[in-house]
């Protein structure tokens, strides 16, 4: 009995995608018994067969990557590559700006006293990926499938998510905070109840104002997208990311240090301030709840936020004890960070996208394993390659130039000696690869389980990101110094 069922439903998901993604009109009459068709008749690629036609051959690792990675149009690979780079570059903008301001600002009063701001730094910056760039994934999936047609939906849509958004906002900005307020209380080996409400009230406020920013962005970004006929997949994360970095460092140091001086005068300010945004949580879940589109997130979307955030808070642990020992670390860890984590949610949204166009939740597509052999995923043999061979190459360029404008902005001319651009340039280039690779098994993985990737997998990918890239350019920091070849050392004082 079961065995019907089961083969009742497939044969209803299969006729309904091949409705909506072919123009079929006359399924009910291939697969009655006197058509001489079948369900099996169908075969992966949503064409019919002849009844007496050879079964499916398998597809060569040659011809792996010709096959479209949606049910859609093939990209061709130059208009993958404009519309990834052109946002590509914005964002590396984005992001050497906002590693000139945590240059600027480590000398703040506040940031010398209360050293686990920088604690929450990459934690608050991996919120654009955590939730913003969730978000941006999600409603470029419901674009590419059609579903962003009807205003009215459209509209509780784009209203859903932005509360949803608000609410993670709130949840993980208290989360993150305590785990800063923790680290200080260990680093300093003692507790001031006046700096837990000022990392607190700085964190809420930096991730519900960033995130309400970007959200607004993103949903101008897909429709725009949607206008203009490019893939949001390619444009969407990005652009989240341009000004995601630079405004949640921005915002955070300002507020840090205002709240700061207030503290020395009296804590009403960070209490109201905590009691408002607490205030307005019960109202932010109660239309989350209501919303058909993110009720099933607001109750099972928590564990790769949070796991993603003790992640990056670990990177931001890295960067508290780098800032104090090599000159320039803070200047390119959030570029190193911001770029990797750029590319991979430009790969995971795709990947994510096309799970959804061509397989149902718990199957994977035809000749497609979990786990392949690196190369195959990075350079040759599966459909990812072709972009991740594309990402790789923008990797490597956007980070020189980033590199060199970053340092000249910096110290105003080109300090940069050549082992230290091998150097950076390499480290860089490791963390996109182990990203990339990282985000085909584990987009595959929660799709095998049944959980939207679009949902759980960018968490985890973007706090990879910060914490790969803050060890690795440590690293690479660490080795210049045993051979005397530091950032700067080279600058005349």
């Amino acid at each position: 009995m079961s065995h019907y069922i089961g083969t009742d439903v497939i044969e209803m998901a299969v006729r309904k995608y091949l409705r909506k993604m072919n123009g079929y009109t006359m399924l009910d009459e291939i697969s009655s018994p006197d058509s001489g068709f079948t369900m099996a008749s169908i075969n992966s690629n949503g064409d019919l067969k002849s009844p007496g036609s050879p079964p499916d051959k398998k597809i060569t690792e040659a011809d792996a990557e010709k096959q479209p990675l949606s049910g859609k149009k093939e990209e061709r690979w130059w208009n993958t590559l404009m519309q990834v780079a052109v946002p590509f570059f914005i964002a590396g903008c984005g992001t050497i700006g906002a590693g000139l301001v945590l240059g600027s600002v480590r000398n703040w009063e506040v940031f010398q006293v209360v050293k686990a701001i920088f604690v929450l730094v990459p934690s608050l910056s991996g919120l654009k990926g955590n939730l913003d760039m969730c978000l941006a994934s999600r409603l470029s999936t419901q674009a590419n499938l059609g579903n962003m047609v009807s205003p009215r939906e459209v509209i509780s849509m784009v209203v859903g998510n932005i509360s949803l958004v608000q609410v993670q906002a709130i949840v993980a900005a208290t989360v993150v905070s305590m785990f800063a307020v923790i680290v200080n209380t260990i680093v300093d080996k003692a507790f001031n109840g006046d700096y837990v409400l000022l990392l607190i009230a700085s964190a809420i406020f930096t991730a519900t104002t960033t995130c309400f920013v970007l959200d607004f962005v993103m949903v101008m970004v897909i429709f725009g997208s949607q206008k203009f006929k490019v893939n949001p997949d390619n444009v969407a994360t990005p652009l989240a990311a341009s000004i995601g970095d630079i405004v949640s460092n921005s915002v955070l140091a300002v507020t840090a240090q205002y709240m700061f001086e207030q503290i020395k005068i009296s804590l009403w300010q960070p209490i109201a301030l905590l009691c408002v945004y607490y205030s307005l949580l019960p109202i932010w879940v109660f239309i989350v709840w209501k919303n058909k589109y993110t009720k099933t997130v607001l109750t099972t979307g928590w564990t790769p936020v949070i796991s993603a955030l003790f992640i990056s808070g670990i990177g931001g642990i890295v960067l508290d004890q780098a800032v104090e020992q090599y000159q320039g670390y803070e200047v390119f860890q959030p570029i190193v960070n911001g770029i990797g984590g750029n590319l991979v949610c430009v790969q995971s949204s795709r990947l994510a996208t096309n799970l959804h166009q061509t397989a149902i939740p718990g199957v994977l597509p035809e000749n497609t394993r979990i786990i392949e052999w690196p190369w195959k995923t990075l350079f040759y043999g599966t459909t990812a390659s072709k972009v991740a061979r594309m990402l790789l190459i923008l990797a490597v360029c956007g980070q020189i130039i980033f590199m060199v404008v970053a340092d000249f902005v910096y110290q105003g001319f080109v300090s940069l000696q050549f082992a230290f651009g091998i150097t950076y340039v390499l480290c860089s280039l490791i963390q996109v690869m182990v990203l990339l690779y990282l985000s085909y098994i584990l987009i595959h993985f929660m799709w095998k389980k049944k959980k939207d990737p679009d949902n759980a997998a960018i968490p985890y990918l973007t706090a990879l990101g910060d914490l790969l890239g803050s060890v690795f350019l440590g690293l690479a920091f660490v080795i210049l110094s045993l051979f005397g070849l530091e950032y700067g050392n080279n600058v005349p004082t």
